[in-house]
Order: C-alpha cells, then structure tokens, then sequence
C-alpha cells in the first residue's frame, strides 16, 4: 500500500516550533502517514539578505525534525530548475517515489491564490490539499470536510482537505525581527535551532 506523504513547502527561513506543531498535528490527526518539509531554495536571480543559504535553512530543518519519525527533510527543490514550481516538483517526486502518494499541506491564505499556481488544475486533478487555518480566516471550531476554491465558480472540492488543526501566528519573520531586536526568542524555536542559529551568529 502506497505511503502518503504530505509535502509542506517553504523556506524555512528558520523553522520554528509552529512548523513542528502544524506537521506534527497533520501527521498525527490526518490520514496521512509522514510529512517532508520541502526547503524552497534560494533564487538565484533574486538577492534577498535575510535568507540563509539553502544548505543552512535544510541543515536547521533536519535538526528540528531529529526527534520525530513522521517528519523529514527535503531538498528535492535544491536541483531542479529555477523557479521552482510546485507543479513540477510534485511530478519529479512521483517518478521518483513511485511507492509515495504524495499530497500538498497549505495554510488557508495560500489556497486563496492557487488559482495564480502554474498548471493549478493539474494539481487539484491529481493531488490532495490538506489546508491548516489562518487567524485571517479562521476555520470555526470542528469544521470538517470539503472547502470551497475561491474562484468564480466557488464549486467545492472533494480532494480539498480542512484539517482542524491549532492557528499558529508565528512567523519566520518575527523570529528575524526579534533576533536582530537582541530579544530573546530561544522559546520560539526547538533548542537544537537555537544553538545552531546561536553559534552561527545568524539575522544579527
């Protein structure tokens, strides 16, 4: 029986414990059987000074997830071409993966624009969504089942997955703010990413 596989993308610029606790409870409380954390490497063409190197943002992520069997690491994204489009990366990992049935994890305000997503029918055809709430636009409380894609048919979709799972407003952001702010973040972040960003001398 194929294992499914949730795939959580980002930068991960760092990782903090909502990531942790948003992957765990998907892992946990879902269907599915593991999550990756899929690291979005940096864009060549596009210099952004507050984003580690790729190396560093996988390094902190296979440390947060040392402790936890359900959760890994990806760096699927490092050699493929760029930009990097979900589209593409989930058929690189079907070929691949072929025993993985692989689904996307997404907070409610990126469901709102996967209509802008390159190929987006190709992978709401293919692919469950698994979507986490937004305190923007939260889900009340024991909503499960099917959600609406905004669009102008507003048809509801089956392979659209509401996981009452707990709202984190944490952002990488914050976390660089405060760091360079001198304040003391280390509660925000597994102990292990903290001394790694620590030594480092990383966001300060």
């Amino acid at each position: 029986m194929a294992k499914k596989t949730g795939l959580y993308f980002g930068t991960f610029n760092p990782i903090h414990v909502g990531h942790l606790i948003i992957a765990n409870h998907m892992v946990e409380f879902s269907d599915l059987d593991e999550v990756w954390f899929v690291v979005t490497p940096h864009n060549p063409h596009k210099k952004k000074k507050t984003l580690l190197e790729d190396h560093h943002r996988l390094a902190m992520v296979r440390i947060a997830v040392e402790d936890y069997p359900k959760l890994q690491a990806s760096n699927v994204e490092f050699d493929l071409p760029q930009p990097n489009y979900t589209v593409n990366t989930l058929a690189h990992l079907e070929e691949k993966y072929p025993k993985n049935h692989f689904c996307l994890i997404m907070g409610e305000d990126n469901l709102k624009s996967l209509h802008k997503w390159k190929n987006y029918e190709v992978i709401l055809a293919r692919y469950s969504i698994y979507v986490y709430p937004r305190i923007s636009e939260a889900v009340p409380a024991g909503r499960q089942g099917n959600t609406p894609l905004p669009s102008s048919r507003g048809e509801k979709l089956p392979q659209i997955k509401i996981v009452d799972a707990p709202i984190i407003e944490l952002s990488s952001t914050f976390i660089r703010k405060g760091i360079k702010a001198g304040k003391n973040i280390r509660p925000m972040l597994s102990a292990e990413v903290w001394k790694y960003l620590d030594e480092m001398n990383f966001y300060r």
